[in-house]
């Protein structure tokens, strides 16, 4: 009996495009994989990023290797840090023979905290993203936080007889380096300007000592982002940035918001 003589299977998407329309972004959106990430204690993290990764798809042909977004991920072995994030965008380019590409990764960091007075020691997780992006032009990454503190009125200090009110809040930076920096530093330059940081664990001396800071240390939405940003201001390492503060205000149904941009970035 004879085999069955195969036939080719069309690449369809490799085809001409009659439409002659470019595409600014194509590729995988929202794919979680799990990544390896050392901190600057030296410890890897296992953890798990929520990826997209796009290309940019000239007008000639009618779509991109979809599968070869996912080969990318499968095959990459590395921790990932900053200075390899820069590799992955040149292979993701290469492999999609793409001008340009552009990739964000998300995903859960976790800093080991000792608290304030007990010393007891807990995990403190802060969202972070790196996003990327590379063109005929250049290579150009950057890196965004998301970072809770706490907040107190300076205002619900000055007016009431005893007590203020304070609220849990986003502080979301987003900088471009002139020279790499630890997330832990980066979290650390934001948290000391908050009225308090927050620990995953307080013992009651703990939780004496964080109420009686931000009690002494009142700060309005536009006291944090002004005291961030003239921190960034200068410290050598940060390129440029955007500070974004939102308070979850605990005596309103709405949120207090502030935001400052060194640049357009």
């Amino acid at each position: 009996m004879n085999s069955p003589v195969p036939f080719p299977i069309e690449d369809v998407q490799n085809l001409a495009d009659v439409r002659q329309l470019a595409i600014n972004k194509v590729g995988i959106k929202a794919i979680r994989h799990p990544i390896k990430i050392k901190d600057k204690a030296g410890i890897i993290q296992g953890t798990i990023a929520t990826m997209s990764m796009y290309v940019q798809l000239p007008q000639h042909l009618k779509g991109t290797h979809m599968s070869r977004f996912i080969e990318i991920l499968n095959h990459q072995e590395h921790v990932v840090s900053l200075e390899n994030f820069y590799l992955l965008l040149h292979e993701t380019a290469l492999r999609l023979e793409a001008k340009s590409g552009y990739i964000e990764m998300e995903f859960p960091y976790f800093v080991n905290k000792a608290a304030p007075v007990s010393g007891v020691k807990s995990l403190l997780d802060y969202q972070v993203t790196f996003i990327g992006e590379i063109s005929e032009s250049g290579c150009d990454v950057k890196v965004k936080i998301l970072i809770p503190v706490t907040s107190l009125c300076p205002c619900s200090k000055k007016i009431s007889a005893y007590g203020a009110h304070n609220q849990r809040s986003h502080v979301t930076v987003t900088l471009s380096f002139n020279t790499l920096i630890w997330l832990e530093d980066i979290i650390r330059l934001v948290e000391l300007q908050a009225s308090s940081e927050l620990y995953g664990l307080l013992k009651r001396p703990d939780e004496k000592y964080v109420t009686e800071l931000a009690y002494d240390n009142p700060k309005f939405v536009e006291d944090m982002v002004r005291d961030i940003a003239s921190v960034f201001y200068n410290e050598a390492r940060i390129k440029d940035f955007i500070v974004e503060c939102e308070n979850f205000e605990s005596i309103h149904n709405h949120s207090a918001y502030a935001c400052i941009t060194s640049l357009d970035i």
